[in-house]
């Protein structure tokens, strides 16, 4: 076995064990959290590292906790067919923007603002009909009485973590899937330049339209887990502009085009969340959000590999020396 590979082993094996080993709920709670936020980041960081830059994964993700639980508290259907059918729906919802832009070559600034739009008329949406969802006050999943299981209802923080670690681990095969395939190397010649590309054979239209339900469908299924853990949801806290630019944020600051990096975002996402909430309670509303925006800025500009990128960067250039040595 190679170190790298023992090394996973081990870490995976250490991350397993954890629970079992430190049963402190709030802090599984802590983790929880952060491994779902992880997935969902790298969901947008598989469109993000080949240009594609979507603040529609807010709408993304509110279709799939909204949809999840209105077919449960209407309908008694099942988060184990509500899931599913809430991807679906974000899938459909994808497709239904994605294709037009990408059929004509609406690229750039103007893919930005389309999806910028995107979740905003969910946000609205789920907004206005207060009468199914809520509305600005929120929703809440019915309680079972009956199966757990069926539910996807659980009390034990043991049992959500290892379903959050095994969806985490599934988010970064799924990276590691699309980094060692042929669409990889499509999209890296696309966003170079798409002319080009399209000369070389490669099908634009598909290719594009093909990443972006993948991400769409990862999202919208870290939008019903969150939902299904938090038994609550809220407008703000799973759709429209500020959960996409939370996304943004999170790859960005982690490191965009490292497996790992949106895990790094998501632990300072959340840790910084949770350090305000803490310290300043009500009166820190909303200022994670300015937190977001001002180190987004700066590390766009000062470190655009972000922070596991910079480190990776760092040791390959101090390891060169040594081998010529």
């Amino acid at each position: 076995m190679k170190p790298r590979h023992a090394i996973w082993v081990a870490g995976v094996a250490a991350a397993i064990a954890l629970p079992f080993v430190h049963r402190e709920p709030y802090h599984l709670h802590i983790l929880v959290l952060i491994l779902i936020w992880s997935f969902a980041y790298t969901s947008w960081s598989i469109m993000g590292r080949f240009g594609l830059v979507s603040l529609g994964h807010g709408g993304f993700m509110g279709v799939g906790a909204y949809v999840t639980a209105l077919l449960w508290n209407h309908l008694g259907i099942s988060p184990w067919i509500g899931i599913p059918l809430s991807m679906a729906a974000a899938g459909v919802l994808a497709a239904v923007v994605g294709y037009p832009c990408f059929r004509f070559r609406i690229t750039g600034h103007y893919f930005v603002l389309v999806t910028l739009a995107l979740s905003g008329i969910v946000l609205q949406v789920i907004t206005a009909t207060r009468d199914y969802t809520g509305g600005s006050l929120g929703y809440t999943p019915d309680r079972t009485t009956g199966s757990h299981l069926l539910a996807l209802q659980f009390d034990s923080k043991t049992t959500w973590y290892l379903i959050a670690l095994f969806i985490w681990l599934s988010g970064l095969l799924i990276w590691r899937w699309i980094d060692r395939s042929m669409s990889r190397y499509a999209m890296e010649a696309i966003s170079e330049d798409e002319d080009a590309a399209a000369a070389a054979g490669v099908n634009v239209t598909a290719e594009k339209l093909k990443i972006t339900m993948i991400s769409a469908l990862m999202t919208a299924f870290a939008g019903a887990l969150y939902a299904q853990y938090q038994m609550f949801i809220s407008p703000d806290t799973v759709s429209g502009i500020s959960v996409s630019l939370q996304m943004v944020f999170a790859a960005i600051v982690g490191g965009l085009y490292v497996s790992l990096g949106p895990t790094v975002g998501a632990v300072i996402t959340i840790l910084l969340a949770e350090g305000l909430r803490i310290g300043f309670g009500t009166a820190a509303v909303g200022w994670d959000n300015l937190v977001y925006g001002v180190l987004l800025v700066l590390f766009i500009i000062f470190l655009p590999k972000g922070i596991l990128g910079s480190v990776i960067d760092r040791l390959k250039t101090q390891r060169k020396p040594a081998l010529r040595s």
